[in-house]
């Protein structure tokens, strides 16, 4: 029996030791857990290359889209065209039949040809009235030589009815002459008159403006269309044509990107579409940002001459906004906004924890340049800004994916 107790108790003992020890050690390592500073990531300011780059997509139009009217009013007789054909600048796209426009032709054509015969019968009358002037007033003449050779063998009464003719016939001929330009004028108006519904006449065949593609046809054939000369909505055009083998790329710019645009920029383009990627150039741009979007419309042209591309498509774009090189770098991850006002938190010498207000210039998806506030070689937080204060010690981590600021 007293072995058994000296057993229980011995056991006892041993349990009590390990017990001890076991709380002896954990406690040891939480005070020495909290005596260690916590770590931080970080990230050194770094000297480099940085590259604004603005992704946007944009969607493909026609450089010029027509709806091209018939200039006179009347019947298809025929149209030559269909949608997704292409056509050429002046190619015929339909023939209209205008009845009345016939009989103005002959009309116009007749008063022009009496017009011509009027200004002959004007010229004539000019000749025969330059002839009895001639003739009247070498009469005067010699009866004036004659009265003044001879005093009174002329009578007066006779002499002045001799100069009477001689200036009535001169009067003659300056009203042949008024008669002549009048009729000349006349001609000019007839002229005019005829060449206009000529011109009419050559309405009836509806020529395409451009080069590019039939997008839609309106009437067929014995359609009756109606003069597209006023801006009545019920005209009805013939068809419509796109101009697309030069295509406008149009990009819409955010507001805060607006002063980095100029014309001549490079732009990647990428058409998923088509599975095509090329360099493109900003070529345009409206100069005005849309209040309702708070964008600025900007242009690229597009060579399209194998027409592998069609309006309506979507693209992706990369434009190259700024380029600074040989500046100070951090990541993004670093910078802590308040308000306008930007700072990082830095980590001394002494491993201690620092606030610094910091001045940015452009950012890349990864990196920002700093302008002020920072040396090259100081080391930023790069995350959980929020867990450290000011003056803290902490064991510094150098971040894995620390890089060069060369981001795009």
């Amino acid at each position: 029996m007293r072995m058994r107790l000296w057993v229980f108790l011995a056991a006892c003992a041993v349990v009590g030791v390990a017990a001890i020890l076991i709380f002896h050690y954990r406690h040891g390592d939480s005070a020495q857990a909290a005596l260690e500073p916590s770590s931080a990531r970080v990230a050194p300011v770094e000297r480099g290359s940085i590259e604004h780059v603005l992704a946007l997509a944009g969607q493909f139009q026609p450089y010029q889209v027509v709806d091209v009217h018939a200039k006179v009013s009347g019947y298809i007789r025929h149209i030559y065209v269909d949608i997704g054909d292409k056509v050429r600048a002046g190619q015929l796209l339909a023939v209209l039949e205008v009845p009345e426009l016939d009989a103005q032709v002959k009309g116009t054509v007749a008063e022009f040809a009496r017009s011509k015969d009027e200004i002959t019968r004007a010229e004539h009358d000019v000749v025969r009235s330059q002839s009895e002037h001639q003739s009247l007033h070498a009469d005067y003449m010699r009866l004036k030589e004659a009265a003044a050779a001879q005093p009174g063998l002329i009578a007066e009464q006779e002499l002045d009815d001799a100069q009477s003719k001689d200036l009535a016939s001169q009067a003659q001929i300056d009203a042949a002459k008024a008669a002549l330009a009048a009729a000349q004028r006349q001609s000019e108006s007839a002229g005019a008159d005829n060449e206009r519904v000529h011109d009419l006449e050559a309405y009836t065949n509806v020529v395409a403006p451009l080069n590019g593609v039939i997008v839609w046809r309106y009437a067929d054939t014995g359609a009756l269309i109606q003069a597209g000369t006023t801006s009545d909505v019920q005209s009805l055009p013939v068809v419509k044509v796109a101009q697309s083998d030069l295509l406008r790329l149009r990009l819409p710019v955010p507001e805060d990107d607006v002063q980095y645009i100029h014309q001549g920029d490079e732009v990647q383009v990428h058409v998923d579409a088509v599975n095509r990627t090329f360099t493109g150039k900003v070529v345009r741009f409206t100069r005005d940002v849309s209040l309702a979007t708070r964008t600025m419309e900007t242009e690229v042209d597009v060579e399209n001459n194998d027409l592998s591309l069609t309006s309506g498509m979507y693209a992706n774009t990369q434009i190259q906004l700024a380029h600074h090189g040989n500046v100070l770098t951090i990541p993004v991850q670093a910078v802590v906004q308040n308000g306008n006002q930007a700072s990082v938190l830095i980590v001394d010498r002494q491993n201690r924890v620092q606030t610094r207000a910091v001045q940015l210039g452009i950012q890349s998806s990864s990196h920002v340049e700093v302008l002020s506030g920072l040396s090259e070689g100081e080391q930023v937080i790069t995350g959980g800004q929020a867990n450290y204060q000011p003056g803290e010690q902490v064991k510094p981590r150098l971040a894995a994916d620390s890089a060069k600021g060369d981001e795009q």
